[in-house]
């Protein structure tokens, strides 16, 4: 490419597949570390004693397994418990002689059978009690299961009901309700080339509060099999966000930046993903949430500008969500932000530029300047008096008028 000559492109993004067409087979069968929906890509293997972890850590393991999987493990929990104290039971009923002597006391009424002895420890743990089955006070090893029975169903019940409000509050759902756009943008902001993505809160009730965060991930894979993965944090302008209205979170790529020596020729080469993040407090549950997403490079566009979707009416302001992944095509030179801000510097007129570290700095140079301005004048006007002294003296010497000193002059 010519350095003399600026060549600007704008990259077409389709309404299916906004992207850019890379060069690199690698990067369309790459696997993304972070996906689509926040998910890390990964499969964690010959953890030690990992049955051990997840049973340590019980609670978290089922607000983290499927509802089916949940459903099916309290189903169980409830059925094994009734049978367990149903058995329990039943073997008292056998030892007390209640299968053999119908007319003797039995330590539980009505119980006389295996099928009874479940049926009278399902009632009592679900607290039925249809009349018919119920203890005496003859036996008091019957009293004491019963007693074990009714704590532990205390425990079981609280321990789902715990479940199944953490599992609906989790927040993973939230986190399905904030959204970031199909596609990152890279265009020009004041002069700047930067990175752009669009994130909004698609639910009435919004956020306290909210903090954008971004990292550069690069996957170095060896001849032996090792992958080495690097994390690169991106400057963000103004990431603390109230997210009342959809937001475009920028990145200025600034010397510091991993991407300031990308142009649009590297950019279709690169094979780093971009993940960011929005942490956020919900109002209503006061619940800390995160919403993550990637971008692969060929899901950056080169010359692309979001569409606006915030519209004022007399009363409040509008939203149209329909246009949340619309971008419109601008003109972005094809150079990397290095060689961009060079080219921009060589057409700048050159100038000693003035630094003032502070104000002090600044009252010091007015009083110089005022200075040097005094002597100026002080110097301009001891010549002039010098002037008219030698005029004078050429006067008395060739006796020449006083009218005639503007001609002197």
């Amino acid at each position: 490419m010519n350095s003399g000559t600026v060549q600007y492109s704008g990259v077409k993004c389709s309404d299916e597949n906004p992207s850019v067409l890379t060069d690199d087979e690698y990067n369309s069968k790459k696997k993304r570390y972070v996906k689509k929906d926040g998910s890390c890509n990964m499969v964690v293997q010959h953890v030690p004693e990992e049955w051990l972890l997840w049973i340590t850590d019980i609670f978290t393991t089922l607000v983290e397994i499927r509802w089916r999987v949940m459903f099916l493990t309290f189903a169980l929990s409830y059925i094994l418990s009734w049978l367990f104290f149903g058995i329990l039971f039943w073997i008292i009923a056998l030892t007390h002689g209640d299968m053999k002597d119908p007319n003797k006391e039995p330590c539980v009424y009505e119980v006389r059978s295996f099928t009874a002895a479940f049926l009278f420890s399902l009632e009592t743990q679900t607290t039925i009690g249809y009349g018919f089955r119920g203890m005496s006070e003859n036996c008091m090893i019957a009293i004491i299961v019963v007693t074990i029975q009714d704590v532990i169903s205390v425990f079981i019940d609280t321990f789902v009901i715990g479940i199944a409000v953490a599992k609906m509050a989790s927040a993973r759902k939230r986190a399905q309700t904030v959204g970031f756009s199909n596609c990152a943008l890279i265009s020009l902001r004041d002069g700047h080339l930067c990175l752009s993505w669009r994130v909004g809160d698609f639910r009435r009730n919004h956020m306290v509060e909210g903090t954008a965060h971004a990292q550069l991930v690069r996957h170095l894979a060896h001849s032996t099999g090792k992958v080495n993965v690097t994390h690169k944090d991106l400057n963000i302008e103004e990431n603390n966000i109230v997210l009342a209205t959809p937001t475009t979170i920028v990145h200025k790529i600034s010397p510091g930046s991993p991407l300031y020596k990308v142009s649009l020729k590297d950019l279709r080469k690169e094979n780093f993903e971009l993940v960011v993040s929005f942490t956020y407090t919900d109002d209503c549950t006061g619940i800390l949430h995160q919403t993550r997403t990637s971008y692969t490079p060929s899901e950056i566009l080169w010359g692309q500008h979001f569409q606006e979707m915030i519209r004022v009416s007399r009363r409040n302001y509008r939203v149209d969500y329909a246009l949340f992944n619309h971008t419109v095509k601008v003109l972005v030179p094809e150079l990397s932000a290095e060689e961009y801000d060079l080219k921009m510097c060589s057409q700048q007129p050159k100038h000693k530029p003035l630094h003032i570290s502070s104000p002090t700095a600044a009252v010091e140079l007015v009083n110089e300047n005022s200075l040097e301005a005094e002597k100026a004048s002080t110097s301009s006007a001891v010549q002039e008096h010098e002037h008219k002294g030698v005029l004078s003296v050429n006067r008395k010497i060739l006796k020449i008028p006083s009218n005639t000193d503007s001609i002197l002059d």
